[in-house]
């Protein structure tokens, strides 16, 4: 026979499992918190932008075949922005003992959708560094590209600056705690359920019913300390009136 459970007996469940979800929650937290405040190196980002427009002298009938054109080697640049001929030379001039492919990781090349704008970001654990590393890229870029492409159709449209108080591009100290906030709860319910399911103990009439298959006829209820300390002070009062009622009533008969 197929169980069911009705939202009542879900809260119950929840309501008794109460503390354990909201330790859950708040230990996942407080973990998401401390790792990403103290453990977790932050990290900042900077961006440099170039755009590729039309090289001059461009008829007016030909612009648009031009800037179709341009928009089509976009691509090519983004590929060679982050190859080792521009990476090396970048790695060179800032004095950095890093490969290309490990300056790769640390740039990020990406172009807006119908335009003829390249965005190089970079991240370091220093926003300068970050900036100079964003600017540097770009700055060799414009000047390989005439050589490797015979192109002269680069230009910066903007470059990176450092602030006196960056944010951290990461890690994302809210969203990390609100993510193991979530988590938290996921886990604190899911186990509440688990442990209920689990849970084969009779406590009620209902489950020895359920159980069993066997009526209940009565139920002995659960008595304390104090309700014994009770008991057997009200007790010998009881029992002298009951006995002194027995012998009168005893003694009338005999009479």
């Amino acid at each position: 026979m197929e169980e069911t459970i009705s939202l009542k007996e879900i809260f119950a469940i929840l309501r008794k499992r109460i503390l354990m979800i909201i330790s859950l929650i708040i230990s996942f937290a407080a973990i998401a918190f401390l790792v990403s405040y103290f453990l977790i190196t932050p990290t900042y980002e900077a961006s440099a932008s170039v755009v590729v427009n039309q090289e001059e002298n461009v008829d007016v009938s030909t612009l648009n075949n031009a800037i179709q054109s341009n928009i089509s080697l976009i691509n090519t640049y983004k590929i060679v922005m982050i190859s080792p001929v521009i990476l090396d030379e970048v790695s060179k001039e800032m004095n950095l003992s890093l490969s290309s492919s490990a300056l790769a990781e640390k740039i990020e090349v990406t172009s807006e959708a119908d335009t003829q704008i390249i965005t190089v970001t970079a991240t370091d654990t220093s926003q300068a560094k970050a900036a100079e590393l964003a600017n540097t890229t770009v700055t060799v870029f414009q000047n390989e590209i005439p050589e490797l492409m015979n192109l002269e159709n680069v230009k910066p449209l903007s470059l990176a600056e450092a602030s006196e108080n960056p944010s951290p591009a990461s890690p994302n100290i809210l969203l990390n705690t609100a993510i193991a906030l979530v988590v938290g709860a996921v886990i604190g319910i899911g186990l509440a359920f688990l442990l209920e399911y689990m849970d084969n103990t009779v406590k009620t009439e209902s489950d020895i019913d359920k159980r069993l298959g066997i009526p209940v006829i009565g139920i002995i209820s659960h008595m304390t300390e104090e309700d014994m300390k009770t008991n057997k002070q009200h007790a010998p009062n009881k029992n002298r009136r009951q006995v002194r009622g027995d012998y009168r009533g005893q003694k009338k008969k005999t009479v």
